[in-house]
């Protein structure tokens, strides 16, 4: 059954207007981002205070560094917005719950969006930020060689790339954590037709494919679509999280499966009743609450070491 608080979201922000519909698919990137920006505060409620809160140049890109104390292990998040809106600002509570919770330092992001920076300039940003964050980390008083990262729904799809390329680099990273991951570039999986809508339908997917990755034959590549990887052995232990009410449900699941029939640890958790994007509307969700308090716990057990 669709909870309640999902009907209240969806009503918090601004919704385009037919002309803007029916405009260029670029214009309706830009009104997808302004309503997202400006709907931050009523959506993710007040920023926990932490004893460090600052802003970072990671080698040309601007990241967020949230840290509760000295020598924590590290989480890089990578948020998400269809690769193309989305920011540092606006998964500012998540991450600092996260760095709350867990004791792990968190730096946040803040990649080149599409379609202005279409692939693989986000997946450079992420790269160039773990690069750096293993070069910095111990100068910031983080402890770099317990290295996880994570991301939700296109910044997951970063994240899994991501930690799969530093496998095959033979720097590894110790766990991921994939929120709801967009997973398949052909948006054919049950779920678009079972419960679309809600906030994400396959129209809005495939025109976030679309923007990221122009190229058509660059979009079943291993590093644009996760289960391309013809071995995802070796992967890092996976924390992996998807929602009843999302169209992106059952790629999730279908990559969960296919990490466990490699031989990688996962939990896969189904949140019922709940949306695409519920994870970072803290002040919206219940749910959202219990699972970035499952993200920390899950982290604070697999970095302690």
């Amino acid at each position: 059954m669709l909870h309640p608080q999902v009907e209240v979201s969806l009503a918090i922000r601004r919704r385009p207007s037919a002309d803007v519909l029916a405009a260029d698919p670029y214009a309706q990137l830009l009104f997808a981002r302004a309503a997202m920006e400006e709907s931050n505060e009523a959506e993710c409620g007040p920023a926990i205070p932490l004893p460090v809160v600052v802003d970072v140049d990671a080698d040309g890109v601007p990241c967020r560094l949230y840290a509760t104390g000295v020598d924590a292990p590290v989480f890089v998040y990578v948020h998400g917005g269809g690769w193309c809106y989305g920011s540092i600002e606006t998964f500012d509570r998540l991450c600092r719950r996260i760095a709350d919770r867990s004791g792990c330092a968190v730096l946040s992001v803040g990649y080149r969006l599409a379609p202005e920076h279409v692939f693989p300039a986000a997946l450079d940003d992420v790269e160039t930020a773990l690069a750096w964050i293993r070069k910095e980390g111990a100068g910031l008083g983080v402890d770099p060689s317990r290295l996880a990262i994570g991301g939700d729904s296109a910044g997951g799809q970063l994240a899994t790339v991501a930690a799969r390329r530093q496998r095959d680099a033979a720097t590894p990273l110790d766990y991921q954590v994939l929120i709801y991951p967009a997973i398949d570039p052909m948006t054919a999986s049950e779920s678009y037709d079972e419960v679309g809508g809600h906030g994400l339908d396959r129209e809005s997917m495939r025109l976030a494919w679309e923007s990221f990755v122009p190229d058509p034959a660059l979009r079943f590549s291993p590093d644009v679509a996760p289960l391309a990887v013809a071995d995802l052995t070796g992967m890092p232990p996976t924390l992996l999280i998807t929602a009843e009410y999302d169209v992106l449900r059952d790629e999730g699941a279908d990559y969960a499966d296919a990490l466990l029939a490699a031989g990688v640890p996962v939990v896969h958790v189904r949140y019922a009743g709940v949306n695409h994007g519920f994870a970072r509307k803290l002040v919206l969700f219940d749910a959202a609450r219990a699972a970035a308090d499952h993200i920390a716990a899950s982290l604070r057990a697999a970095l302690t070491f």
